[in-house]
């Protein structure tokens, strides 16, 4: 057993292997999300600034969609069956040649625990010399979590499933949080039963075990907050509701403003710049990044976006796009993946735009698809401009030159270009290449004549009435 003060190897193991029967759900309790990330990564962030010689996740139910979310650094081993936490940890200390070390042992359930209180069970441990610790807090409402006794350096806890009535009011409950000396641990693991109400091996048990022969402790949660564990949908919610606050609060510290933080969901991912302002009913989610500067919402859902400084999306939805400085988007546009606003452009209202790059100061101002398509700069799309980019078997570009202008109505079949400078009568159906400069007209359009400005066979940037 190490002495007070010493620095024994230490190695971590999280528990992700149960199936999470209170979920009611078809996927593994530590698969849940928690503002975008999934509940066991949590834990594994905790025990990362402690830098343990191994990170192992135990991982069985849906062992491989487990693995496929856990980060480089964590060691999955696998439980083939699910017999209770000591049978997990079992399984753990086959993977650990070390005879010597501690092992912190933490359920993936606990997605609000901190590094530091991690390393306050730690200390706690070391400097008490003992063969167990367990991080225990005294809870105004205990439902679910099992109760803990310590006398005299034997601490005994005992499953609220298998608690009499007066243990159950006993309000000091164990958080499945755990610091163990490994040769106390191998020899404890073995000698446990599964004579119990679950017909499980209870890790609980060992402390017990350990307490008899070299004494075992508890540490005291000293921010509460910490002890919301996740059994079920409502437990989920009020953890993802202290992370949202906590994500809210760090944004809002650097220099962002909230108008409504009930209302606003940014996940752990999303990057916001300096003297932004996002407003009322604004989701940000995934690999999001927001500029300075920029004004977000309200009620927009951005997810894998970037979006520049001095933007602005209003009411809008935006997936895998990039919005550039001071662009306008909204309101009621659609991004989808693979679309480019360049600085200064604009997507106005009931607008869809997809793979399509839209140049700078170029104007899509409202009721438009626009899909697999090159938008010079200074071009201006008029109402009901729609391409039609799909024949049924295949996609097909369109390409709208720099300073080219359409007509309210406009079909444009793909492949198709718009010369620099074109202009497009209102309720043109375009299926041939428009040269630059020129003006067509009908359906299917043809050329009549000079576009407007037009001059030695090219035309000026034409500076259109985008808003009416």
């Amino acid at each position: 057993m190490s002495q007070a003060g010493s620095a024994s190897p230490l190695f971590a193991v999280v528990l992700a292997a149960g199936k999470g029967t209170r979920m009611k759900s078809n996927r593994a309790k530590v698969l849940h999300t928690l503002c975008g990330v999934p509940m066991v990564n949590y834990v594994i962030g905790a025990i990362r600034p402690l830098v343990p010689e191994r990170l192992l996740v135990v991982v069985g139910h849906q062992a491989e969609q487990v693995r496929a979310v856990l980060p480089e650094d964590a060691e999955p081993v696998l439980q083939p069956e699910q017999r209770g936490t000591g049978d997990a940890v079992r399984v753990a200390l086959g993977a650990i040649p070390e005879e010597e070390g501690v092992l912190l042992v933490v359920n993936g359930d606990g997605p609000l625990i901190s590094d530091r209180t991690l390393g306050e069970l730690l200390e706690r441990h070391r400097s008490a010399g003992v063969g167990a610790t367990v991080l225990v807090a005294e809870l105004p409402d205990p439902s679910g979590l099992g109760r803990v006794t310590e006398d005299a350096g034997v601490v005994r806890i005992t499953e609220e499933r298998d608690a009499t009535e007066a243990e159950r009011r006993n309000r000091l409950c164990n958080l499945g949080l755990y610091a163990f000396e490994l040769p106390e641990l191998r020899r404890a693991i073995e000698e446990i039963s599964s004579d119990n109400g679950q017909g499980e091996l209870y890790l609980t048990d060992v402390l017990e075990i350990i307490g008899l022969r070299s004494r075992a402790v508890t540490y005291r949660l000293k921010d509460l907050e910490e002890a919301n564990l996740v059994n079920d949908r409502s437990q989920l919610a009020r953890a993802e509701e202290i992370l949202r606050r906590r994500i809210l609060d760090a944004h809002m510290k650097e220099g962002v403003t909230v108008r409504d933080p009930v209302s606003t969901h940014i996940e752990a991912s999303v990057e916001i710049g300096r003297d932004t302002v996002i407003l009322p009913g604004t989701f940000l989610r995934g690999r999001t990044r927001i500029g300075s500067d920029c004004v977000i919402g309200p009620s927009t859902d951005l997810v894998d976006t970037v979006v520049e400084d001095g933007a602005v999306v209003e009411h809008s939805v935006g997936r895998g796009a990039r919005i550039g400085a001071g662009a306008t988007v909204g309101p009621y546009a659609y991004l989808r993946p693979g679309t480019v606003l360049e600085e200064g452009s604009k997507v106005g209202a009931f607008c869809e735009v997809k793979n399509t790059r839209v140049g700078a100061r170029s104007k899509v101002p409202h009721l438009s698809y626009v899909g697999d398509a090159e938008i010079g700069e200074d071009a201006n799309l008029g109402a009901g401009t729609i391409t039609a980019n799909y024949d049924g078997a295949s996609k097909h570009r369109t390409v709208i030159e720099d300073g080219a202008f359409t007509g309210v109505n406009t079909n444009l079949i793909a492949p198709v270009t718009i010369g620099r400078g074109a202009y497009l009568g209102a309720g043109s159906v375009v299926n041939k290449d428009i040269p630059p400069g020129k003006l067509a007209v009908g359906a299917p359009a043809r050329v009549i004549r000079d576009a407007p400005g037009a001059r030695s066979g090219e035309a000026e940037r034409p500076r259109a009435n985008t808003e009416g």
